[in-house]
């Protein structure tokens, strides 16, 4: 799976990042993928998000839809700014303004998201 090239758009808020994915990223990516990941964003422009990889397709709820495999918790500010480069993964998290509740599967999957 080639993440180098991961389209890159315009992030105005977190929910319309979070609502595109589906159509930003490419099919093959999805290849072997079975997840669930919960956002929680604080903010005008958040909201509480499913985001379930499964039988090479994503959906994209805006509530929190089954049990997930990793919860991510930041204020919308932090998560753009995490998005757009502007603030460090690993520092947001030591500085509490990401919370992640399973760190092994955003490794995993943190490109396929745009988050790393």
């Amino acid at each position: 799976m080639d993440l180098s090239k991961v389209p890159k758009f315009t992030i105005h808020n977190a929910k319309d990042f979070i609502m595109n994915l589906p159509i930003s990223v490419k099919p093959e990516w999805l290849d072997g993928v079975d997840t669930n990941f919960h956002f929680d964003i604080e903010g005008d422009g958040g909201g509480q998000f499913s985001v379930i990889v499964k039988d090479n397709q994503m959906q994209v709820f805006e509530h929190f839809e089954g049990e997930p495999k990793c919860k991510i918790t930041a204020k919308e500010k932090n998560f753009i700014a995490l998005l757009r480069g502007e603030l460090n993964p690993m520092m947001a998290v030591f500085t509490g303004k990401l919370k992640i509740t399973n760190t092994a599967e955003i490794m995993k999957y943190a490109k396929l998201f745009g988050i790393m």
